[in-house]
């Protein structure tokens, strides 16, 4: 078995809360110097390594900058900080609901990334809590989608941080969802919902497919009231969208789902009128660092049902929250 080649502390502090970039060149290749490969990878447009390099913002291990005609060697790591293109803000608050020297628990909004991921990379709960708390070390533990809101687990020791993701991967973490969707008479719940879910890299959607199943969700009714309705989701399995397509799956889609059952036309950019109505309502564990035990509840209301009029269709105000309780 092949080892993973050991990787070298960053050389460049973190920008803004955000790490550098990291770039590991291949083993095996027909480029002749570090910049031939960095200019056919990164696609980066006319010009910009060559400007980079000779700004010397492209460094190696030992930090020092990295030469035009620096020879190419396999197996280098490199790094740099991306030039952010400009994001629109989001402007609700990501709320800490506990912190101690090992974790930190945070109450994301909707419309706001976990973690950098394409185009979301300043705008993201772990970039505001980095710079927020000022802890450069911290992590996420696990994700939530960038439009589902709730409790998300981030650690604060880069040591520690695997015991922590060991508790989701052994489903030792007890996850509650609510979901507002409509509300349909002749459903009965409770009801265990299985089935084979798979996700294409590329394909906004997910889709169930003939299989044995890899995805289970408990869905059960809180209480309804004017055609909708408040749902409790408790995943069993942690399926990319999963709990959005056994929703979709049994006639009653998430309100504000771009997704589910059909892809919508992409929303505007600074459009927060209608977050999808999902959010991560409790998270329970047992720390495996201090032994503790924890239950963490979001502090969210789901705005179609504590204001229907309003989330369907005021146009939203900086700074407050449609998915927020005021």
């Amino acid at each position: 078995m092949r080892r993973r080649p050991r990787i070298p502390p960053a050389p460049l502090p973190q920008r803004d809360g955000i790490d550098p970039v990291r770039v590991r060149l291949p083993m095996d290749g027909a480029w002749s110097t570090v910049r031939d490969h960095l200019v056919e990878r990164l696609a980066a447009g006319p010009g910009v390594i060559d400007g980079m390099l000779h700004d010397g913002l492209i460094v190696g291990a030992d930090g020092r900058a990295v030469a035009h005609d620096a020879p190419y060697v396999p197996g280098l790591f490199v790094w740099f900080h991306r030039e952010l293109a400009a994001e629109v803000p989001v402007p609700f608050a990501v709320d800490v609901l506990y912190r101690d020297d090992h974790i930190v628990v945070a109450d994301k909004p909707h419309f706001l990334a976990t973690t950098p991921r394409g185009s979301h990379v300043a705008e993201t709960a772990l970039g505001r809590l980095r710079r927020d708390l000022g802890i450069p070390t911290l992590t996420a533990a696990h994700r939530l989608d960038r439009l589902t809101a709730g409790v998300v687990l981030f650690t604060v020791q880069p040591q520690e941080r695997g015991a922590y993701q060991t508790l989701f991967r052994d489903k030792r973490v007890h996850k509650e969802y609510e979901a507002v969707a409509a509300y349909d008479p002749g459903l009965a719940l409770p009801r265990t919902v299985r089935s084979r879910i798979e996700k294409e890299r590329g394909v906004i959607a997910a889709r169930e497919v003939p299989g044995a199943p890899n995805a289970e969700s408990l869905i059960e009714l809180v209480r309804h009231r004017d055609g909708r309705a408040r749902y409790r989701l408790l995943p069993r399995t942690g399926r990319t969208h999963q709990l959005r397509v056994h929703m979709n799956a049994l006639g009653v889609p998430i309100l504000g789902d771009p997704v589910y059952p059909v892809v919508a036309d992409p929303v505007p950019d600074g459009d927060f009128r209608q977050p999808l109505q999902l959010h991560a309502r409790v998270l329970e564990f047992t720390d495996p660092v201090t032994g503790r035990s924890h239950r963490f509840v979001s502090e969210r209301v789901l705005g179609a049902w504590s204001d229907p009029v309003d989330w369907n269709g005021r146009p939203a105000v900086p700074g407050e929250d449609n998915g927020r309780s005021s």
